[in-house]
């Protein structure tokens, strides 16, 4: 994912200057994933060359003339294209924004995503647990060496479960084919 498919998530909310976008960022997207002032004013330029997003400039007393993004029916047909875009490599930051924009594109092929990389998940905790049980079959006897490496496990199958909780309330929400869990 680019930073671009971030702002066009951004701006179908609500338009805005590159200003107010910065801070809605550091509010919201930002969160899990910065950006700064600088990259956000650089992309949305290449945005505008490219066309996917229109500029109104705002004429203001006093200081600079201010300039309002708005996505472009080109950048609307981009962003659906973006969400509707398998991606298997696809990180947690990436199919937040993906669920985040899902409004804005088909909610049904956002959900098929979770689906794939719940799934992706879900057999790599069942691998962990698996090597837990063969390895550690008596954890509260480890020492040194081996009771680092079950905690390091441990972690693995936390944050496993974790993404397995997260896309089942997401697929909750979301419509998706019934039979794809």
């Amino acid at each position: 994912m680019a930073l671009e498919h971030a702002i066009l998530v951004s701006l179908s909310e609500r338009a805005g200057s590159g200003y107010e976008l910065t801070r809605r960022f550091e509010k919201s997207i930002g969160l899990f994933w910065s950006a700064s002032h600088q990259q956000i004013y650089r992309v949305l330029k290449r945005m505008e060359e490219a066309g996917w997003v229109a500029v109104d400039v705002v004429a203001q007393s006093g200081r600079p003339d201010k300039k309002v993004y708005t996505v472009s029916a080109t950048g609307h047909a981009e962003l659906v294209r973006w969400l509707a875009e398998p991606d298997p490599s696809a990180g947690p930051v990436e199919l937040a924004v993906k669920i985040r924009g899902a409004t804005f594109g088909d909610p049904a092929k956002v959900a098929e995503e979770i689906v794939r990389h719940r799934a992706k998940h879900a057999e790599r905790l069942d691998v962990y647990r698996q090597i837990e049980k063969r390895d550690f079959p008596a954890p509260g006897a480890l020492t040194g060496r081996h009771l680092h490496q079950y905690l390091v496990l441990r972690g693995g199958i936390r944050v496993e479960e974790g993404q397995v909780e997260w896309f089942d309330e997401v697929l909750a929400a979301l419509p998706h084919p019934k039979d794809a869990r």
